[in-house]
């Protein structure tokens, strides 16, 4: 997995992928791209190279219609040269939106890991994309799957950016492999609480409850998939509004990091900035 070689950034002397001259005339909120078991969203850069692809999730409920017009990251993602991919989940039975197949004791009417490889490798070859540097990331469940992908297949993606979503209970007791992760959490979040909630069942001993997981948890799995020398972090940054703890006495080509913010249940203000700030710092692979 780590044949990688060390960059500063992404846009320098390894060969950047040019834009696609023409892309598929399909992508914008109103007009999907579609494959088998399903569809996405896409915007590309107006830059004159495109550095990768930021794949996101949206949250319960949710629409890649939404993700690919939120005025909020988006635009600032697009101009630092990602294009942006927002799949939709699965329709929701007799309700609006979308959900991800992510958890152990579901019912999984699609294989979502799977299809969000699909989407990856569709879309690059649709727009001409870097399929080795796409990044995988989501909102509350969708960043439950951003983790849970994460998890199974590590190497599906060049890196990992979920936002105000983790493992669930039971907690998975392995992955495999290692990965580049920046987890990012509000600090006050009350609908998916740092250490999770009961969602459905008696209380967290109820062993039929439907229990949201530990994000400190989720932290240390991975700390212990990418054979990090400490527990505690390496790294501290509290530049405002994130503060930021950094393991990186870990195994080489690996980052993982974990991002608090003064908020609740949103991908806050300056999450875009910090996360393709993040991404620079990245090993990546030669092109």
């Amino acid at each position: 997995m780590f044949s990688w070689v060390k960059h500063a950034a992404w846009a320098g002397a390894l060969a950047i992928w040019p834009m696609a001259a023409a892309a598929e005339e399909c992508g914008a909120a109103d007009n999907a791209c579609t494959l088998d078991g399903g569809s996405y969203h896409l915007k590309m850069p107006e830059t004159e190279t495109v550095k990768g692809a930021i794949l996101f999730l949206h949250g319960w409920g949710g629409a890649g219609s939404g993700t690919i017009n939120n005025r909020r990251w988006v635009p600032v993602a697009l101009e630092a040269g990602y294009a942006v991919i927002a799949p939709n989940g699965m329709p929701r039975e007799g309700r609006s939106g979308g959900r991800w197949n992510f958890h152990p004791r579901g019912v999984h009417s699609r294989d979502d890991i799977a299809f969000l490889a699909a989407v990856r490798d569709d879309a690059a070859q649709r727009f001409d994309l870097p399929a080795d540097r796409m990044i995988l990331g989501g909102f509350s469940i969708g960043g439950s799957m951003t983790h849970y992908l994460a998890c199974a297949t590590p190497d599906a993606f060049a890196a990992y950016v979920p936002v105000g979503g983790a493992f669930w209970r039971t907690h998975p007791e392995g992955c495999n492999g290692p990965v580049r992760l920046l987890h990012t959490h509000g600090w006050r979040d009350t609908t998916v609480p740092l250490e999770g909630r009961v969602v459905r069942g008696e209380d967290v001993n109820d062993p039929n409850a439907f229990t949201q997981g530990d994000v400190f948890h989720a932290m240390r799995l991975w700390r212990r998939e990418n054979s990090c020398f400490q527990l505690r972090g390496d790294r501290f940054d509290m530049t405002d509004p994130f503060w930021r703890r950094a393991w990186d006495r870990c195994a080489p080509g690996t980052a993982l990091e974990l991002a608090l913010f003064d908020g609740g249940h949103t991908v806050p203000n300056g999450w875009a900035e910090m996360m393709v700030d993040w991404l620079a710092t990245l090993e990546m692979p030669e092109g």
